[in-house]
């Protein structure tokens, strides 16, 4: 027989039985989840809000690239492609586009090769210096490139580099190297070296085993460095303002910067020249944020 148990309001509850299933507990509305009782739209607004914050730069700049000289219009409507025309034609944003282009490119391939063989030796390796090799390399990421450029300035005059695409690309890859050496160290780290061993074991060199067992899984974070390395050297203006001189060489962010005067700035050719500088940064991340989330997604969490 079940007894009846008398609560403090004074309603009466039945005691289960004896050897019957415990019932499951009532959930309390004020123990739910906090997003439970979230809206949609307390979601949507804020998000709204920020993406409207950023791209209004970027309506405003595309604005001043397509809307006719003189035009106060807030619609691009007349749209006119002069101010492409100019700054690719008669400004040489053609030469510089390809400037930068071999700069970035170049700085992201000697950065990833660099960068691959300093990860592998530091997540693979033990050796007497190593924790003080890891703060230097930290370390180094507190200095400011402008403390640099004399140093470097003679370096480069010394070796007859000064008015070189290579200079620039050597700049920069020594400046990316430091981060991305930690970073594909920390990729590497979550690679198991049994799959190393085994290859190992089937009698491939430390070579082969790791080019065909331990690379392929590195994509994700070798497209991760790699792309912060090219976007780094593609908008960086400082390094190739002070070793490049000759129009021909000079890059995008230099050019940008000829396109303001002492008295006026043509604000449709500047517009259009950085809608031309963003275009292949857009490119870029639109094709790789798959990768990129993975890979700093593989980077985070050791496995």
């Amino acid at each position: 027989m079940t007894a009846l148990l008398t609560e403090k309001n004074g309603t009466a509850r039945r005691s289960p039985a004896p050897g019957s299933p415990p019932s499951s507990p009532r959930r309390r509305p004020g123990r739910e989840r906090a997003f439970d009782d979230v809206q949609r739209w307390q979601i949507y607004l804020p998000l709204g809000l920020y993406l409207l914050f950023t791209l209004i730069p970027f309506y405003w700049m595309l604005l001043f690239a397509v809307r006719p000289a003189g035009s106060t219009s807030l619609v691009p409507w007349p749209m006119t492609g002069a101010h492409f025309s100019k700054v690719w034609n008669e400004r040489s944003f053609a030469v510089f586009f390809q400037n930068s282009m071999i700069v970035g490119v170049a700085t992201l391939v000697a950065t990833t090769l660099v960068a691959l063989a300093g990860g592998y030796a530091l997540a693979r390796f033990d050796f007497r210096i190593k924790g003080a090799f890891m703060l230097a390399l930290l370390c180094s990421q507190f200095i400011p490139g402008a403390l640099m450029l004399v140093p470097l300035f003679e370096i480069f005059r010394n070796l007859q580099m000064i008015n070189s695409l290579g200079s620039v690309v050597i700049a920069e890859t020594v400046f990316q190297l430091p981060l991305s050496i930690i970073l594909i160290s920390g990729f590497i780290k979550n690679v198991p070296v049994s799959l190393e061993e085994a290859a190992w074991v089937d009698g491939c060199s430390r070579f082969t085993a790791f080019r065909t067992v331990v690379l392929p899984l590195l994509r994700p974070g070798l497209i991760a460095v790699g792309s912060f390395a090219f976007v780094h050297s593609w908008n960086h203006f400082l390094f190739a303002l002070m070793f490049l001189s000759e129009q021909d060489k000079q890059t995008i962010p230099v050019g940008l910067n000829t396109l303001i005067g002492a008295d006026s700035v043509d604000l449709g050719a500047l517009a259009a020249g950085g809608v031309i500088a963003a275009v292949p940064v857009v490119i870029v991340f639109a094709f790789i944020q798959k990768w990129l989330v993975t890979g700093f997604s593989a980077g985070a969490v050791k496995g």
